[in-house]
């Protein structure tokens, strides 16, 4: 298809002469309908000055369907007979070539705001995009400079430097930039392109620009920037309300000018969640924050409860488990607003300007723990699609860390309330030592661990002096500490030395590691421990000791220092097949015995040497007591914040002296028995012990005269005054008795009975010569000795 060339005369007086196809083609104007009217009735803007000086440039003209079009114009003078200038001759090229005319309008069309400045920074010309965002008319921007057509212009002086840059170096310059937008009414970001104009010759004579709205995509890469930091931000502790606070700080000032957390009381404490409520909700606000310092805007203060109506933005995503929205002039929106201004009218000011809510709520595997509301104030934008889709994926990050600092705190608080219902609550009564004791559980992330501590009456005055350490934390830890002193209890009872209780325990161990991988595979390291057991006997004032891979025992003595105690540190229980080596010493009246766990000297941060000499040193600074001692000792050794459990027990010896201790040597001859009856009489009358004789003298038959006709020699009878009356016979044979119902019409077999049915209680014990066999009467508590310290 042909074109003709748009031409058009115009006469001296302003009026059209002259209108050809080409022209009406362009601006849909017929020659009948403009010849012989004034050309400035086709005007859609006045002629710029300098284009009618330059007689060339663009003019706006206003097309026959009414919109307005821009053409370049180029004006030749007519002259007339005389020489003079009787109408100018108006030219254009067709909209297909590629002229100024197709360029002007791609300029004027684009989407994207564009503009034009000179050298020195002062508007030449921008399109329609580019003055809509300016707010500006046309004929406002040329020949300013640019910093005199925005309101800040300390905002913009990035955006002049740019385009001094390219004037500089001559060169495009790419940036992003995020200002606001007075039209548009938000900030905005953009990805600015600026590139030189230069003139035929190659002189640098304007500077061109283009810019994209990029909010979208710079929203987008805030949002995964904050989720990045919500990554390694929050659940930096197990704190169920440090962990809320950390959310709190990612969200504002980000995502909301104000954040609160709110939980449901459950998640507070160790219970397993309850069914969930219907109605109004009632929650316990454990952390907020905002843009103003000390959040003032908040109507509930840290540690209150909150009621949520039913209908309110917070109960509804409690309820449909998906953030919910709500904006200014929405009844729940309103509804909401008045309650609080209701409850803290103090605060009303500061939530003033309040267009827009999310309730985003709190669930992990499954369980609903409570609720995040977002309120923005100062921030232009209500909610969107985007930003609820954010906040669920922070709240949720939150909310697993919430949900594992919860889980932490029960299964932490089940721990400890298993270990000290396992821990003697109040050590049974003795008089052999006094003692004193500690227990620290960790702090630590790892949890409660598995040491243990206990003090063990046996026969003969002696008592068993027990600290142990199970490896690992947690509740299994704690049940196998359980197992492991009641198997100390019970292996005691039956007298071993403590070597030979090591290595049963030993056994124990590795039984229970077998079980526990049987048809599951997994590692048992957890069921290894450690474990030091003492045997102190008051009457010979002898201690003996072993170990399996615990700590060795101080000792402090009463001249003064205290040292550790020699001794091999043997194998941990589970290892099996290694033996465990005993240590014996003979420790004077009042020396202190230190037992304890490896928490209390180990630590990755210093050395374990220094930290034995710090315990040996604390130990031997004077207190006034055990129990001063006891914390004196931890407030030396232990670490500001300790990584394992802490174990101590102190002992301190006492001595049966030999007025409260008679012993005979017996002749294994049944005719002798009546008179060590007749010697114990006499001893319990010394004593002051009458109305134990008649008990007294039939035991002591029944247990000489077993000895005699079924033991070997040599045999000794020992009675000890204690907390109770002690008898004890010991013979040469390591053939232990047992009791057996006699018959009818039996001889014997009622003497072991008859002494367990008039005694506290009864046992037999081997020894490196035989066995002895002992009983215990009650004393009454007058008669009760009073023990020397």
């Amino acid at each position: 298809m042909e074109y003709a060339a748009a031409v058009a005369v115009i006469d001296a007086l302003g009026r059209v002469t002259g209108w050809s196809e080409g022209a009406r083609m362009l601006t849909g104007h017929s020659a009948q309908e403009v010849v012989g009217k004034p050309a400035a009735d086709l005007l859609a803007d006045e002629v710029p000055a300098h284009v009618l000086a330059a007689r060339s440039g663009t003019v706006a003209l206003r097309h026959a369907d009414g919109r307005r079009v821009e053409f370049v114009l180029t004006a030749c003078p007519v002259p007339g007979p005389d020489g003079g200038t009787i109408g100018h001759l108006l030219t254009t090229n067709p909209p297909w070539s590629a002229d100024p005319t197709l360029a002007s309008q791609a300029f004027q069309q684009a989407s994207i705001p564009m503009s034009v400045f000179d050298v020195h920074q002062r508007h030449l010309c921008s399109n329609e995009a580019a003055r809509h965002v300016m707010s500006a008319p046309e004929k406002a921007l040329p020949e300013r400079f640019f910093l005199d057509t925005v309101e800040d212009a300390s905002r913009s002086e990035g955006f002049v430097r740019h385009l001094r840059q390219v004037v500089e170096t001559g060169r495009p310059v790419r940036y992003e930039s995020f200002t606001g937008a007075l039209a548009l009414d938000r900030e905005r970001a953009w990805s600015v392109e600026m590139w030189p104009l230069r003139d035929p010759a190659g002189e640098l004579t304007a500077v061109a620009l283009g810019a994209i709205d990029s909010t979208e995509q710079y929203l987008a890469r805030l949002r995964l920037a904050l989720i990045d930091e919500a990554a390694t931000s929050i659940g930096t502790t197990l704190d169920v309300v440090r962990t809320a606070e950390e959310l709190v700080e990612i969200l504002v000032p980000g995502c909301a000018d104000f954040v609160s957390v709110d939980l449901l009381d459950w998640v507070l404490g160790a219970e397993e969640p309850p069914v969930f409520p219907e109605g109004d909700i009632v929650l316990r606000r454990v952390a907020h924050g905002s843009t103003t310092e000390g959040t003032p805007e908040a109507a509930v203060r840290l540690g209150e409860t909150e009621v949520y109506q039913a209908a309110s933005p917070p109960a509804r995503a409690l309820r449909e488990g998906r953030a919910v929205r709500s904006q200014g002039g929405e009844p729940e929106f309103l509804c909401l607003a008045e309650e609080r201004d209701a409850r803290s009218p103090e605060g009303r000011r500061y939530r003033r300007g309040v267009h827009s809510v999310i309730a985003v709520p709190l669930q992990a595997r499954g369980v609903t723990l409570g609720v995040a509301v977002g309120v923005r104030m100062r921030h232009p934008e209500d909610y969107a699609y985007d930003d609820a889709v954010f906040a669920e994926e922070v709240v949720s990050r939150a909310a697993v860390c919430i949900d594992n600092a919860r889980r932490f705190a029960r299964e932490r608080s089940t721990a400890l309330a298993l270990q000290r219902s396992l821990l003697p609550g109040g050590l049974p009564g003795q008089a052999a030592v006094e003692v004193a004791h500690r227990y620290l559980p960790s702090g630590s992330l790892a949890g409660i661990g598995g040491d243990w501590f206990d003090v063990i009456p046996l026969s003969g005055s002696r008592v068993g002096l027990v600290v142990g350490d199970v490896v690992g934390h947690g509740i299994r830890s704690s049940a196998t500490m359980g197992r492991l002193r009641t198997a100390v209890r019970t292996l005691a009872d039956v007298d071993l030395p403590p070597d030979e209780l090591l290595t049963h325990l030993d056994d124990l161990v590795t039984h229970l590691a077998a079980e526990g991988t049987n048809g599951t595979g997994e590692e048992v390291a957890e069921l290894g421990a450690t474990c030091l057991y003492a045997v102190y006997d008051p009457v010979s004032r002898h201690l003996a000791l072993a170990a399996a891979g615990h700590p060795a025992p101080a000792v402090v003595l009463p001249s003064g220092g205290a040292e550790l105690i020699p001794m091999t540190a043997g194998p941990p229980l589970g290892v099996g097949g290694l033996p465990f080596e005993a240590a014996e010493l003979h420790l004077p009246e009042g020396a202190v015995l230190a037992l304890y766990t490896d928490g209390l000297i180990e630590d990755r941060n210093r050395d374990v040497d220094a930290a034995t000499e710090e315990l040996c040193h604390a130990l031997s600074v004077p207190a006034d007591s055990l129990e001063a001692l006891s914390d004196n000792v931890l407030k030396a050794v232990l670490p500001e914040q300790p990584a394992d459990d802490v174990a101590l027990l102190l002992a301190r010896t006492r001595a049966l002296g030999a007025d409260r201790v008679a012993t005979w040597d017996v002749p294994p001859d049944p005719a002798q028995v009546a008179h060590f009856r007749q010697a114990a009489t006499e001893r319990l009358t010394d004593w002051g012990l009458d109305e134990a004789a008649f008990v007294t003298e039939l035991v002591v038959s029944e247990l000489v005269t077993n000895a005699i006709r079924y033991g070997e020699p040599p045999i000794r009878l020992r009675l000890i005054r204690d907390r109770a009356l002690i008898c004890e016979v010991s013979d040469g044979s390591s053939t232990s008795p047992h009791l057996r119902r006699a018959h009818a019409y039996d001889e014997g077999g009622r003497g072991l009975l008859l002494v367990a049915q008039l005694t506290q209680r009864w046992g037999s014990r081997q020894t490196g010569s035989g066995k002895t066999i002992w009983c215990e009467q009650l004393l009454p508590e007058g008669s009760l000795p009073i023990m020397r310290e």
